[in-house]
């Protein structure tokens, strides 16, 4: 059936609708819609088409091009990529040269990477407009990401020959072509030819430095050194705090020994006398008499200066023990010889060292430092009360205001913490509206974690969703670049962002959000929530006449103040509701209409919290497969699931990487015991679980294994955790002799950290280690007590915090006294 064209004028006022609807002119849009629809033809046609294509699309595909503009615009702003792509190739089967449609598919194309795809509907465009520059980048791009680098390196030098330039002129989009074609080469491995396109269009391309260092790596690949030697020396010349220079000039010189690489940095010093790096970098590969002096010169010049960051840059040294105790020798004479001569030796020349080399009160890092030594002893209120104070001394400082406010979420000080980050957020909105709107994914991260510690799984669920969904929005922003790229010419940096988004969700963040949620998730599903009227009144009649109306005391002051909170919270929402209206109204027309609101309390009650958890779980096993967590993670949403074959799989995995990790220890042991006794798993499933397991392990008797695992690692206390818990699993009889095992806090044992004896207290409190172990508990808390006096989790069990975190640097001086000379 033909298709149904619009007259001329109502064609016409339907393409400014298309432009203004890909510009976000909604209100115009709507103007111009009325317009056609006010032809009595057309009329009749208003509300029915845009309900029935929601329903059936496709449907109408073949009838009309109007309709069909509809469509893909519909499934556009819903993000159904794939039902769009459908519609695209459905509407070329009636019209294949139009070029609208084929740019459009291009761009879902490569939005959903249908790589061959995208590169035949560029061949497409490129034969209706070989003229057209974005036709021939278009396509040499898809041969790139195809990994076809010497065809896509053809057709760009094909496209490069069809340019109009001049030696002389400077163009930046003609430079970026160039940079990117020599990209390609690189990436072919052709260096040579590589290296012959830089130095032929070496003056028309305008990013100079990008230029050098590109060369400086080509021929040191090319293995001519003496060239590399120079083109380095240059950019030392350029930049001599640049670490990357340095090595380059190493890897040309090629260094016979540590004296010759020395030689390099030292002739920099005398060329360069106020760089850093160069005395900085010595460090890493130095030792013995040689590092303690090149480490005194170095020092010496930092703490002259006064330089905050000085124990940033020595921090990586610390690994080498040798080097640690040397640093401490250096420091501690440093101190005592400026206290008693001003001097840094007693055995200088007699220059005076000022005040300010030995103490600067007012240095905010001293602070920091403080805070973090506080935080490392497990005391993260006394950290964060120092925090406090050293944004205190610079307010303006929005490094020290996010610490502090990281340092008050560790704490579980959410309130405190969002007045902090509120100094720096947008006015007239919540700093938590704002952060989310900024996507500041640390805060929304720390968050999940304060309110993890705290039980409240609905408000840390709500954050590892707003921090997923900012993943998804990244995603889909990249749409608007496929053609801004291509015709800004940006085009190293358009691959870039290719395969960056390729990747996206291996970054931190996402790893620790999904990583939260997924362990909500398994504890819901294990303690589903009850109903909290009901459990109050169960706690309730536990009580004595004093306790009862103490706790109602504290109900009532508790609601005296949410009333207030809640008056508070509703002035601002009102001023927010005055300031953002005209915002709200351009939110209200976004693509896609609005999101589903996250409601803590719903998200705490799901239906099934394992699908939930799978979500979270799916992009980590695609993109985070080098992380024992993720195995080990999606080997207990399985085993919940009773998926047997899927758990072999996550711990086969696992043990691949460290067959030796306490946590996979304890998922093989209650897999051996899970497939034990499951008598109803189908005969080929048993088949393949006991070949595996026969082949991986060696024997599947989880009581044996659990004793070999245990005299392999005796000296370790995780792994003695690890068995002391499987023990329990096991045989619930041997809790005494799993507890004298886990507790040992014996000098000779390995891993004993302030973690691991946490993750035992915890051990003893939640019953892992056995049901009856209270005594245990309290002895192992005062040994632990006395190994770490500052942490809060050993402290006596009438122990309180009293002294007040005020977010405005209003440390009490008093209470801080108290709580120092207390502990």
């Amino acid at each position: 059936m033909p298709s149904i064209a619009l007259p001329p004028k109502e064609n016409a006022l339907f393409k400014r609708i298309l432009r203004c609807y890909e510009h976000k002119q909604y209100r115009n849009g709507l103007k111009f819609c009325k317009q056609i629809l006010s032809n009595p033809k057309f009329s009749e046609h208003g509300g029915k088409t845009d309900f029935t294509l929601k329903e059936n699309p496709t449907s109408f595909a073949k009838f009309s091009a109007v309709v069909l503009a509809c469509v893909r615009l519909l499934q556009r702003s819903d993000k159904k990529y794939d039902e769009a792509i459908k519609c695209y190739r459905n509407a070329l089967k009636w019209d294949k040269d139009n070029l609208q449609i084929l740019r459009d598919l291009s761009l879902l194309q490569i939005q959903m990477r249908d790589l061959e795809g995208y590169r035949e509907t560029r061949y497409q465009l490129l034969q209706l407009r070989p003229a057209q520059r974005a036709s021939w980048i278009g396509y040499a791009i898809a041969y790139h990401l195809l990994q076809d680098y010497e065809m896509a390196a053809k057709i760009v030098e094909e496209f490069r020959k069809t340019q109009q330039t001049s030696p002389d002129k400077v163009d930046y989009e003609y430079s970026e072509l160039l940079l990117y074609q020599n990209q390609v080469l690189r990436e072919a491995g052709l260096f040579k030819e590589a290296l012959i396109h830089l130095t032929t269009y070496e003056k028309q391309i305008c990013d100079k430095l990008a230029v050098e260092e590109t060369k400086g790596e080509l021929l040191l690949k090319l293995d001519r050194s003496d060239e590399a030697n120079e083109v380095y020396r240059r950019l030392q010349e350029r930049n001599p705090e640049n670490w990357s220079y340095y090595q380059g000039l190493e890897s040309a010189l090629k260094p016979g020994s540590v004296e010759e690489r020395q030689k390099i940095y030292d002739d920099a010093c005398v060329k360069f006398p106020k760089g850093l790096v160069p005395r900085r970098l010595p460090l890493n590969f130095l030792s013995g008499e040689k590092f303690r002096e090149c480490l005194d010169r170095y020092l010496r010049m930092n703490f002259t200066k006064g330089c905050p960051p000085l124990f940033t840059t020595l921090k990586s040294l610390y690994t080498d023990k040798e080097k640690v105790s040397i640093i401490e020798e250096l420091v501690v004479s440093y101190e005592e010889s400026l206290r008693s001569c001003r001097m840094f030796s007693q055995n200088d020349d007699g220059k005076t060292e000022p005040p300010t080399t030995l103490l600067t009160p007012t240095l905010i890092e001293l602070f920091l430092i403080k805070a973090k030594i506080y935080k490392h002893a497990g005391n993260i209120r006394e950290a964060a009360r120092w925090m406090d104070e050293a944004q205190a001394l610079d307010t303006a400082d929005r490094f020290i205001n996010s610490k502090c406010a990281k340092y008050l979420l560790k704490a579980s000080l959410v309130k405190e913490a969002e007045e902090m980050c509120s100094k720096f957020t947008r006015e007239g909105t919540s700093a938590v509206e704002n952060l989310n709107e900024m996507q500041c994914m640390w805060f929304q991260t720390e968050c999940a974690l304060a309110y993890k510690a705290m039980n409240k799984y609905g408000e840390a669920l709500k954050k590892c969703h707003e921090i997923e969904r900012h993943f998804v929005e990244i995603t889909d922003d990249q749409f608007d670049f496929h053609t801004y790229c291509m015709r800004k010419m940006t085009l190293r940096s358009y691959v870039a962002l290719l395969k960056l988004e390729d990747v996206l969700r291996v970054h931190p963040f996402y790893f620790k959000a999904a990583r939260i949620a997924i362990e909500i998730y398994l504890n819901l599903h294990d303690n589903p929530l009850s109903d909290d009227s009901k459990e109050s009144q169960s706690d309730n009649t536990n009580l004595t006449d004093k306790e009862l109306k103490k706790l109602r005391n504290k109900q009532r002051r508790a609601q005296k103040k949410a009333q207030l909170e809640e008056e508070k919270k509703n002035a601002e929402k009102e001023k927010q509701l005055k300031n953002q209206k005209k915002k709200k109204e351009e939110d209200d027309e976004e693509i896609g209409g609005p999101k589903e609101e996250l409601i803590p309390e719903k998200l705490a009650k799901v239906e099934n919290p394992l699908e939930e958890a799978v979500k979270f779980l799916t992009p980590l096993k695609s993109l985070v497969r080098n992380k024992i967590e993720t195995h080990l993670l999606a080997f207990e949403i399985y085993l919940r699931k009773e998926k047997y074959l899927l758990m072999l799989q996550s711990v086969k995995r696992a043990y691949e990487m460290n067959p030796d990790h306490p946590w996979l220890h304890q998922c093989l042991i209650r897999f051996f015991k899970g497939v034990a006794d499951n008598k109803g798993l189908p005969q080929p499933v048993q088949t393949v679980l006991k070949q595996e397991i026969t082949r991986l392990f060696g024997e599947s008797d989880p009581k044996s294994y659990n004793k070999n695992f245990l005299s392999k690692h005796a000296s370790s206390i995780p792994h003695r955790l690890a068995a002391a818990k499987m023990m329990v699993y096991l045989d619930p009889s041997t809790e005494s002799m799993a507890a004298e095992l886990a507790t040992s806090l014996d000098e000779s044992l390995t891993g004993r950290t302030l973690q691991v004896c946490s993750e035992v207290l915890q051990a003893l409190r939640d019953g892992s280690l056995g049901s009856e172990q209270q005594k245990v508990v309290e002895s192992y808390r005062a040994s632990c007590h006395g190994l770490y006096p500052y942490c809060l989790a050993f402290m006596p069990p009438g122990y309180q915090d009293n002294a007040a975190i005020t977010t405005n640097g209003d440390l009490s001086s008093g209470d801080h006294e108290d709580m120092t000379n207390e502990m």
